[in-house]
């Protein structure tokens, strides 16, 4: 071999060496990495790579300590989508995009930023965060992505558990399903966003635990969280982001916080190198009392007594029978009312030593001092509880408590002081005498009004006889029609007493909502489930039929993008609908509020756009039955706590059978603005109807405003005119959310306007169905020419006119003989 081809072969094995070695820290668009190799940390201790559980053979992609001899997996990016062989390959596409393909080329998981790429590289960092970056990026903070924003079930150092405000981001804690299946088990914890926030763990939607609020020291009573000399946390919360996280105080130890479905614990492990395996340091719950408002309202959990749930002073066993674990869930009530109207005989007991109770229905003042707080609170007949919402320097800050005080509990450590509204001593004041004296003279008076009263009662009934044996028959039909197939829908018939107290007797504080059908109200059932429940007013719009068709069409679906019912009242005059209570309330009170839209990224609009989709091809072609909505708009669209929307109020819709896919009806129901040209004109509805609909709801939602408004100075233009004239004129920026100018993935963006006009064709044999639309948003193949949208309107408006824009009110609405 001559000098020369030793030379090249040389130079050819330490470029190998070189490249193998890069790539060992980071990837760029040239590299890729698959099944049965590794991407190492900087420092050894992370490592990226494909790994199988148990006697699976399927394959996933995660992240897992290096230097631990028990392979201890932190995250999972796959969990949901497991690759069946090692076929698996992590790369980055043409996009910027992270994705990981399996056989055939098919995306397993992806993860996109937010934000335009110029040369992405992705890298496993010294923390274990798995970040992509544009590669010259001198902050080395700034990522376009992080795998911490999408926690598995293990919390590190450094990671953030917790909101961010401006994109709407949820950083949430989620147990795998078991130790060899890394699917998405039902216990989460994250932070709840009340106004004073707390650490909730919930088994599914119903509440398994909290470590109470954060009072500038650390958690209000959280009895298995101590000061050590291994890690620190800080909380912070502000109008950006609010979040817990916690720092190394010795670099030298491993700890990571894992929440585990199979024992419920939310445990502390420390890796002891001697030993080597890992010990539990902290396990939540400690015990019984940590269990979820284990001892109901007013009950004081006490780890030491017999029984360990104890009324507080001043309250007494609801539950007259014996008071056993079986009634201390019915919890505790006053021995002596309380009188809202004299203030001179209300006073506070201070309660010391106590984990601060359920902070749901709370408000906080940061500047407040605790004598202003009191005086916020006594002159508040809601306000039963005031404490600091901060117990450093002494303590400040106000935080003051509406309704039944729930989940309290006696601490040896890092208990609190509460003040409970409560009756002052039992004195007689010189008040008394004179309200006896008029006491006299007023029952005198009340005996007169109350004959008059009864003669006139009298006459009410004999009027009102014939409407009311109407009615009842209404509803006995109701009933039987509803509890006939009561058996096949396995759905809860409630009574009125018990919605009564999950909702605090219909308490204003419980108000979500209102519409033309009545209220909606806040409840929590006795086993601790949260409710969104729908009361009808008496005049409702929605009369007895759209209440039975709300019950028979919604019991029988089950689809995550659609609400559920949980039960129904009928009792009296009462017609009643129980939901799955949604946090986030409605996709309304976001994108068309200046304030609250912000929130709502790109991001985060398209997937509650795929969202809505998929629920809707639901509806239209996966359900047993065809359903048609009828009135679907921003407001009808919820938000559940992961900002995830589930279609909602089905009173209005139609169901069919077999291939029947349209109908009509004298009877055209709907909200002016969302309506299609043939449903609104000649009663003609299908499930084009819906499609046309929904295009109007892409149209809100990428533009953040109603379609009924007025939106250019010469023309009388609604949305749908003012974005289709725009559009065609190739100013589609000027259309787009302000909010979403940094956010929004501009093609995507774009691809979404194209499908809006696609569900707005004036004819409905011309506007796609519901799995092409889903097909289309998924999808980057080209899209035909859209025609002009129905309900376009484009006349110039008479000057007189220019200034007036018509009515942005979006009520449903019932026509009769629409035709």
């Amino acid at each position: 071999m001559d000098i020369f081809s030793f030379v090249f072969m040389s130079s050819r094995l330490f470029l190998f060496y070189f490249v193998f070695s890069d790539a060992a820290v980071k990837i760029s668009q040239s590299q890729s990495l698959s099944d049965g190799t590794n991407l190492v940390s900087k420092n050894g201790g992370f490592v990226l790579g494909f790994f199988s559980t148990g006697n699976s053979t399927n394959r996933y992609l995660g992240i897992w300590y290096n230097n631990i001899p028990v392979r201890t997996v932190v995250w999972v990016a796959n969990w949901r989508n497991p690759i069946r062989d090692s076929s698996g390959v992590l790369m980055l596409n043409s996009s910027g995009s992270l994705v990981l393909l399996s056989q055939n080329k098919t995306i397993a998981w992806s993860a996109s930023s937010t934000k335009e790429v110029g040369s992405p590289v992705f890298e496993l960092l010294d923390s274990g965060n798995l970040v992509l970056r544009e590669k010259n990026e001198e902050n080395p903070g700034s990522y376009l992505w992080q795998s911490f924003d999408y926690p598995s079930d293990t919390w590190l150092p450094g990671m953030k558990l917790g909101w961010d405000l401006r994109t709407g981001l949820e950083r949430r804690l989620t147990a795998w399903k078991s130790p060899d299946d890394p699917s998405p088990g039902e216990l989460s914890c994250g932070i709840e966003l009340n106004n004073y926030p707390e650490i909730v763990a919930k088994n599914g939607s119903k509440k398994f635990g909290r470590t109470g609020p954060w009072n500038g020291v650390g958690f209000s009573g959280a009895t298995g969280v101590k000061a050590n000399q291994i890690y620190h946390f800080n909380f912070v919360s502000n109008n950006d982001e609010v979040y817990i996280i916690y720092h190394m105080i010795k670099n030298s130890a491993i700890t990571r916080a894992v929440l585990n479905q199979t024992t419920y614990l939310f445990e502390r492990d420390i890796w002891v190198e001697a030993d080597k395996k890992w010990i539990a340091y902290i396990s939540i719950p400690k015990d019984k009392c940590d269990s979820y408002n284990l001892c109901g309202a007013y009950g004081n959990c006490i780890i030491g007594e017999s029984p360990i749930c104890q009324c507080l002073e001043g309250f007494k066993p609801k539950s007259t029978e014996r008071w056993n674990p079986d009634n201390w869930a019915k919890g505790c009530v006053r021995t002596t009312e309380l009188s809202c109207e004299d203030k001179d005989k209300i006073g506070f007991v201070k309660f010391v030593g106590l984990k601060l109770p359920d902070t749901t229905y709370s408000w906080v003042n940061k500047s407040m001092n605790l004598n202003e707080c009191r005086v916020k609170c006594l002159n508040n007949c809601s306000c039963m509880a005031y404490s600091n919402s901060d117990i450093r320097d002494g303590g400040n800050g106000c935080v003051i408590w509406y309704g039944d005080l729930i989940d309290i509990i006696q601490v040896a450590a890092n208990g609190q002081d509460l003040y409970i509204r409560m009756p002052a001593s039992e004195k007689v004041n010189q008040e008394d005498v004179k309200d006896k004296q008029k006491m006299k003279v007023i029952v005198v008076v009340a005996i007169a009004i109350a004959v008059v009263f009864g003669v006139l009662l009298i006459a009410y009934c004999i009027c009102e006889r014939k409407t009311l044996r109407e009615k009842m028959k209404n509803k006995r039909m109701i009933d039987q029609n509803i509890d006939g197939q009561n058996e096949d829908l396995e759905l809860p018939l409630f009574s009125l007493a018990t919605i009564a107290m999950a909702t605090n007797k219909f308490s204003s504080n419980n108000k979500l909502g209102e519409g033309g059908f009545g209220l909606v109200y806040k409840g929590i059932l006795e086993d601790g489930q949260e409710t969104a429940v729908k009361r009808l007013s008496r005049n409702s719009r929605q009369g007895l039929s759209e209440f039975k068709n709300e019950v028979m069409s919604i019991a029988k679906l089950q689809h995550r993008n659609l609400v559920r019912l949980l039960g129904y009242c009928i009792e009296g005059e009462e017609n009643m609908l129980i939901y799955e209570y949604m946090p986030n309330g409605s996709l309304d009170s976001y994108i068309f509020d200046q304030m609250r839209s912000n929130i709502l990224g790109w991001c985060m609009r398209f997937n509650i756009i795929c969202g809505i989709a998929r629920g809707l091809l639901y509806l239209h072609e996966d359900s047993r039955l065809r359903i048609i909505h009828r009135d679907l708009k921003a407001s009808n669209i919820l938000l559940d706590s992961k900002m995830n929307p589930k279609i909602s109020d089905f009173g209005m819709a139609r169901s069919f059978g077999g291939d029947q896919t349209e109908g009509n009806t004298n009877r055209v129901v709907g909200t002016y603005g969302y309506m299609a040209p043939e449903y609104a004109i000649d009663g003609l509805f299908s499930v084009k109807s819906d499609v046309f609909s929904f295009g109007i709801l892409l149209l809100e939602i990428i533009c953040g405003k109603k379609n009924r408004g007025s939106f250019h100075p010469e023309y009388s233009l609604n949305l749908v005119g003012h974005a289709w004239k725009s559009w065609k004129e190739g100013r589609t920026l000027e259309l787009i959310d302000t909010c979403l100018k940094d956010s929004c993935i501009l093609p995507e963006l774009e691809r979404c306007l194209h499908i809006s006009f696609l569900c707005l064709q004036q004819h409905h044999e011309d506007r796609p169905n519901m799995s092409f639309v889903v097909m289309m948003l998924h999808s980057e193949s080209s899209l035909q020419e859209p025609k002009e949208p129905g309900f376009y309107v484009g006349k110039k408006s008479p000057s007189s006119s220019k200034n007036q824009s018509s009515s942005t009110n979006e009520i449903t609405i019932t026509l009769v003989d629409g035709r």
